[in-house]
């Protein structure tokens, strides 16, 4: 049931990859510090591969699976992890859809047999499809309606993707969660649900030789499917600088982000650009050492926090960000303005030698710290082939930023942060009313 082992580089984690015969990928992660292990089931399929009308409808798949099987009434699943002492939980993304659980080892194969069961044999009918639907409704208003940073960010993906269903939320839009049917929710798993659309993940005190034994025994006699091909929009050149406003009572702290449309590690052509986005953004956050807190926050006090961050690890595009919270309300623009001047100096002006090698080496550091833990690095590995990275990139990538060149930097910077690529958001609290009533 398997095809031949093909050891992975070990430069960020030691790994084993394999394929079974039905097309399941299984990625072996050994930790020997605690019989413990960590298993993660990921589907390539996310928010981003939903039908239109119906986005959101791959999280709401995403409750569903936690409902009954053939062999197990609905929320045995969760319960019989709870009662081996461990924990589970799932999620999703643009991207993937992922479950994972933590057992003490002996459980690996009760796990496994369970996460093989739903993937073929999940029973939904509206009996506990409607119910469920309402669930995450109250999600929605819960985390998005009543947040007015979530509402912006929402309104920020939107401008920022103007074609790809990225500008579409994870969770869903509320008109279209509401049309939600048993039907829909079915056809959505049996679209993508197959061994040949998922990796299996297994870290901590594992060999290679018992998941594969493990695997081939609970996964293997599952048949592979036909899969559509993940096809989404590209995005157009953007043509316009776009700026978005958001005015709450239920606004304390005023701030103001700044999104920019940016390549992904995965995408074709644009991983030495990934890599170096991820060195500017170490440059220009890098905590209390970057170049915003320490010109903004502590010589200018204009601000309380101001940063930077580079998101490259979706499947087709990345984004980089820039943030800042004045020191009082009143300084907004000032905040605004000097975060301008900043990424106008570093546009101008470059980025030094030094700069680049101390963000090399906080990154190096971080990816030594990387490979701590369980749920870290099986997280970063699922989600990474989920995106359909190659793990040899992923293992790569230590040695990759080692490579980055002031240069190389100064390029990305260039391509990433035009003023047409970006869209800016402001959150504020609504002015205040004049004392004699009148209009402002």
């Amino acid at each position: 049931m398997l095809a031949a082992i093909r050891p992975a580089s070990a430069d960020l984690f030691e790994a084993e990859q394999f394929t079974l015969d039905n097309g399941l990928e299984v990625v072996v992660l050994p930790k020997h510090l605690a019989p413990v292990v960590y298993q993660m089931v990921v589907y390539k399929v996310g928010a981003a591969d939903a039908p239109e009308g119906k986005n959101g409808i791959a999280h709401f798949l995403e409750h569903l699976m936690f409902k009954a099987t053939d062999k197990m009434p609905a929320g045995a699943f969760s319960q019989i992890v709870d009662r081996l002492g461990g924990s589970d939980n799932a999620y999703t993304s643009q991207d993937v859809t992922a479950y994972h659980q933590e057992v003490a080892r002996e459980h690996l194969g009760t796990i496994m047999a369970m996460e093989a069961d739903r993937m073929v044999n999940l029973r939904l009918d509206d009996a506990v499809v409607l119910p469920e639907r309402d669930v995450i409704l109250n999600e929605r208003g819960q985390q998005i309606d009543n947040s007015p940073g979530a509402r912006l960010g929402e309104a920020v993906n939107a401008a920022l993707y103007r074609n790809h269903p990225y500008g579409k939320p994870v969770i869903g839009w509320r008109h279209e969660m509401e049309t939600y049917s048993t039907a829909d929710a079915l056809d959505f798993y049996r679209r993508w649900y197959a061994p040949n659309n998922a990796v299996l993940v297994v870290a901590g005190d594992v060999t290679a030789d018992e998941v594969r034994r493990l695997a081939a025994t609970h996964f293997g006699p599952l048949p592979r499917r036909d899969v559509p091909d993940r096809r989404r929009l590209a995005e157009p050149p953007a043509t316009a600088e776009r700026r978005l406003a958001l005015r709450s009572a239920e606004v304390r702290y005023p701030g103001v982000s700044r999104a920019c449309l940016a390549p992904s590690y995965r995408g074709a052509g644009s991983a030495a650009s990934a890599h170096a986005l991820s060195v500017l953004a170490e440059i220009m956050d890098g905590g209390l050492v970057g170049r915003l807190h320490r010109r903004l926050v502590v010589e200018q006090q204009i601000a309380v926090a101001a940063g930077a961050g580079y998101a490259g690890d979706a499947r087709d595009y990345g984004r980089f960000s820039f943030f800042v919270s004045p020191q009082e309300p009143d300084d907004l623009a000032a905040a605004e303005a000097a975060l301008d001047s900043e990424i106008h100096l570093l546009l101008e002006n470059g980025v030094t030698v030094e700069e680049v090698a101390k963000a090399r080496e906080r990154l190096r550091i971080a990816s030594v710290k990387a490979r701590d833990g369980l749920a870290g690095p099986a997280r970063l590995v699922a989600n990474a082939l989920g995106a359909d990275l190659p793990l040899a990139d992923l293992q790569a990538w230590p040695e990759r930023i080692a490579a980055v060149t002031p240069a190389d930097v100064m390029q990305a910077a260039a391509a990433v942060l035009t003023a047409e690529n970006c869209v800016t958001a402001v959150l504020t609290p609504p002015p205040e009313a004049p004392i004699d009533g009148t209009e402002p």
